[in-house]
């Protein structure tokens, strides 16, 4: 048999795996609400982020529904999906963390380079940005030319493409679910803000306030995509159970593993 070469999951993806698992086995029955994102996240002992993507990931699938300042719900799919494939979908927390890392240092070497026309240019998509509705298609277009107009100022044809590919990604549909719950005409105008605070750094040639600008604009992305979208107070699943999910970072015990001992003698368990 020939070998086959080994993907290595991504975190969110075994998290959503995990839990589909639990809501296959019934454990989480249809109409039964989550834990929290928190208390996901310690049980799993991964990162907020990472809990919102896989929850994320399970809406798409239909598997779940998210009922801002209810909860996370297990609802009945109209036909069960296969999980998209990781090797296709990026978790939109991690195409954001990568875009603050390359982006930033686009911008602080813009801010060094760029020309009257390249500024220009960036003018151009501001205006252009300025004009627009959000949320819609037109909106990101013109987001995606600011960002790629300062690439350009590089002239590094390489440097644009990469940058015009990370950010398409956003057309990916884990990234649009999560865009639908947090994106509005009130961000798009905050992030406008932060657009024109990378652009007057460019143009004075401050290389140091470019790339915080950048930094600042593409980490608070991630803030406004991690409020909180369900009810922190919760009290789980609507049955009342508490369920503990294992750690992601672990392997799955063996289907008949023992018993746990009563919670009155596990004090040490984490909660």
């Amino acid at each position: 048999m020939p070998l086959e070469a080994v993907e290595a999951r991504r975190l969110y993806r075994q998290v959503a795996d995990q839990l589909r698992s639990l809501i296959d086995s019934g454990e989480y029955a249809v109409g039964s609400r989550l834990p929290t994102e928190r208390e996901l996240a310690e049980q799993l002992k991964v990162s907020r982020p990472t809990v919102r993507e896989a929850l994320i990931a399970l809406e798409v699938e239909g598997r779940l529904r998210i009922r801002v300042g209810s909860g996370i719900y297990v609802i009945e799919p109209a036909a069960v999906a296969a999980p998209a494939p990781a090797s296709v979908i990026e978790g939109p927390f991690e195409l954001l963390r990568a875009r603050e890392f390359l982006e930033s240092a686009i911008a602080e070497q813009a801010a060094r380079v760029a020309t009257e026309d390249d500024v220009a240019r960036i003018d151009a998509s501001l205006v252009a940005m300025e004009n627009v509705e959000h949320p819609g298609e037109a909106s990101m277009v013109h987001d995606r030319a600011f960002h790629v107009a300062i690439a350009g100022s590089l002239g590094n044809a390489v440097l644009v493409r990469v940058v015009g590919e990370l950010f398409d990604q956003r057309l990916n549909p884990y990234f649009a679910q999560l865009a639908h719950y947090f994106e509005s005409p009130g961000t798009w105008r905050t992030a406008l803000d932060e657009h024109r605070a990378v652009r007057d750094a460019i143009a004075a040639h401050d290389p140091a306030a470019a790339r915080e600008a950048m930094r600042a604009h593409l980490a608070r992305s991630q803030e406004r995509f991690a409020q909180n979208f369900g009810a922190e107070t919760a009290a789980g699943p609507a049955s009342g159970q508490s369920r503990t999910v294992r750690s992601a970072a672990k392997p799955s015990k063996p289907k008949h593993a023992p018993k746990k001992k009563p919670a009155a003698s596990s004090g040490a368990r984490r909660r």
